[in-house]
């Protein structure tokens, strides 16, 4: 009965250090899809969220701009 119990006590042990093993893989392959996705995302010239933004202001300023020589030119040309 004891050689029973030692064997089933060898068995969850590696079981439990199976599980260790694979958690720590896990892990490995998530840090190296993480880099691969990030040195992909960098090869792209994406532009930041901050970039973009001040860009789609200074759109915003021309259009005004010239909304605002458009509506001058039209009131020098109604003279």
């Amino acid at each position: 009965m004891q050689t029973r119990s030692k064997v089933f006590d060898d068995i969850s042990q590696l079981m439990t250090n199976a599980m260790g093993v694979a958690q720590g893989a896990k892990a490995e392959a998530e840090t190296a899809m993480n880099s691969m996705i990030d040195r992909w995302l960098a090869d792209r010239d994406f532009v930041t969220r901050e970039e973009f933004d001040a860009v789609r202001a200074m759109a915003q300023k021309a259009r005004e701009e010239n909304e605002a020589l458009k509506a001058r030119i039209e009131a020098l040309e109604g003279k």
